[in-house]
């Protein structure tokens, strides 16, 4: 039986000493039949483990589920890593940050609001001991010890920044214990001020989260864990993206030299991200620190291996670092091949608001969004006005389209801290409300989504709203009720909010990068998979598309646009554009 320890200065594999050479790949951002590839990948720059953290409102998106199906199959991802003879960290959280939707808390935790969340409150403990007994069933049985991949497991995520609940800690841990993990555990936490002692316990090994000044983080940790092998387990080579600013990049060589201090001082490392993947669909997380900032689509994150799974510069430079000091694999592997570009026009559309939305009368003021039981995506609140004036909230949360009858009256944006209109007197108002993610970090986690009461049209409550969440999961009644477009060519643009469609033939399956030139924001559909967000405000102007959604023959596209399109043509570029790069 294989063994897996914490010496006086070393990880101890067998009894011997074992450098942790570590890059993250969150699985549920990678389609699941690249899995393998983006594992192989890892192994040829060097590394010989393979970190995820695990997303609590995946697995569980209703209480009493726990989903294992398509993508979110954590043991499958694992018995890849072991077939690749690597090892492998798992990170459950329960929260995770990762600039995912809630930080990976799931929404409906937050409906009692007795619920004290990352803490010893009773209600809290039980929900997050029925999903960590869920995850440690697929987890334990894959240790090391059981002759599988896991060495090391993760108490929480960066504690120290949040809180210092240390009865919550050791809960964590005597769960993970009773559940059968007998690997080590630790806690990573940022090398600043009180971080790492509030975050972790005495018995838990601690490692630090950073991503430049090595030597001097690395001794930060040394002060306040004087034995046990050094980690940094988050060494952030990069950075991610939110809509309207610039693409984060770091220096390849600046970042292997970083890359180099660390191993250079003995530690060992887990790169954050070595492949970052995509947030499909609406699962991209967001900032609010005075400032609402929604995550893109794109998690590419400026990582090694690019979001399509191809070796950057970085990937080179680091495979170069890792090679001073440790044996890599003399395979490399290819660059990525342009593919030719085409276009595709859509040629039927149906207007969102005339479709079909399930509708519930809620009496009294208006509902946040959670009340429809679907928690991401677009809602639709609907009443009538017998006078017009000016309608104002609290608060936004997040976008809100205003239509009288079907005539667009404008947008208010959280983002730009908008919460009053002008509303016309008399007829049906229609406010298509899209959660453009939830916030991921800090004391605004947990939240609710929709249009913040009171409601008040000249000062006078508006009461007694119908709310319906829009069902994106299947395009079918949208499908069925689209019309052929009016004759004017493909320069004739497509009315918004909008689900417009279009058949495109392929050879058989293989990466796309789809871009959507002269459309304004909404989401984009391959065969009814959700790719994602997209806006003309950049920085991201392509889409990627998993080659694995690709099928001989005929494909469908699908597109939610929002406000209008200049045109009815999309295209498949040769490669993606993910906006200018920092300067």
């Amino acid at each position: 039986m294989d063994t897996f320890a914490i010496g006086d200065q070393d990880f101890l594999l067998n009894d011997e000493p074992f450098r942790v050479l570590s890059g993250a790949i969150h699985y549920f951002r990678v389609h699941p039949d690249l899995w393998a590839d983006r594992i192989h990948k890892a192994r040829l720059m060097g590394l010989n483990t393979i970190e995820t953290y695990v997303p609590w409102n995946e697995h569980v998106p209703v209480p009493g589920s726990f989903h294992t199906d398509d993508g979110l199959d954590l043991g499958r991802f694992l018995d890849l890593v072991a077939a690749e003879g690597m090892r492998a960290i798992v990170r459950p959280g329960p929260y995770i940050c990762a600039e995912w939707d809630n930080g990976g808390l799931p929404t409906w935790l937050f409906s009692d609001p007795t619920v004290g969340v990352r803490s010893s409150e009773p209600g809290y403990l039980a929900a997050v001991s029925s999903y960590l007994e869920a995850v440690l069933a697929v987890v334990v049985p894959r240790q090391i010890t059981h002759g599988g991949p896991v060495i090391l497991l993760q108490i929480e995520n960066e504690y120290g920044a949040f809180g210092k609940d240390k009865e919550y800690l050791q809960h964590l841990v005597d769960l993970s214990k009773r559940s059968g993990v007998d690997v080590p555990l630790f806690t990573c936490d940022q090398p600043f001020g009180t971080m790492i002692e509030d975050g972790s316990l005495p018995e838990l090994h601690k490692t630090g989260t950073f991503g430049s000044r090595a030597e001097e983080r690395l001794a930060f940790l040394r002060e306040r864990q004087p034995t046990g092998p050094l980690m940094c387990a988050e060494f952030w080579n990069g950075w991610f993206d939110n809509w309207g600013t610039h693409h984060h990049t770091t220096g390849a060589a600046a970042s292997a030299a970083e890359l180099d201090a660390l191993l250079t001082a003995g530690a060992s490392v887990n790169i954050y991200m070595f492949h970052g993947g995509t947030n499909f669909g609406f699962t991209n997380g967001a900032n609010d620190k005075g400032i609402y900032e929604p995550t893109i689509t794109s998690y590419d994150y400026d990582a090694p291996l690019s979001e399509d799974g191809h070796p950057t510069a970085k990937y080179f430079a680091f495979r170069d670092v890792i090679a001073k000091h440790f044996p890599v694999p003399e395979e490399v592997p290819s660059e990525r091949v342009p593919l030719p570009t085409s276009v595709v026009t859509v040629s039927e559309s149906v207007h969102l608001l005339s479709a079909a939305v399930a509708a519930s009368q809620v009496p009294g003021p208006i509902p946040p969004v959670e009340v429809t039981g679907r928690y991401r995506g677009f809602s639709l609140y609907q009443t009538s006005l017998e006078t017009g004036g000016i309608l104002s909230f609290s608060e936004v949360r997040d976008r809100a389209q205003f239509f009288l009858d079907g005539f667009p009256l404008g947008t208010l944006s959280r983002e730009l801290g908008e919460r009053t209109i002008a509303v016309p007197a008399g007829g049906r108002l229609q406010i298509l409300l899209e959660d453009q993610g939830r916030v991921n970090y800090g004391q605004r986690i947990g939240e609710s989504k929709g249009l913040m009461g009171p409601a008040l049209l000249n000062g006078v409550e508006v009461l007694d709203w119908e709310i319906g969440a829009v069902d994106l999961d299947s395009l079918a009644a949208f499908r069925e009720a689209a019309t052929g477009l009016p004759v004017g060519g493909t320069t004739a643009g497509v009315a918004g909010p909008s689900v417009s469609f279009a058949t495109f033939e392929a050879d058989g399956p293989g990466d796309r990068f789809l871009r959507l030139d002269g459309w304004t924001k909404g989401n984009a559909f391959i065969n009814g998979f959700n790719l994602g967000r997209y806006w003309s405000r950049g920085p991201q102007r392509t889409l990627y598309v998993p080659g694995p959604l690709i099928r001989e023959g005929a494909n469908e596209l699908a597109i939610l646009e929002l406000h209008g399109s200049a045109t009815r043509e999309v295209s498949f570029a040769v490669g993606p554009d993910l906006g200018p790069d920092e300067k």
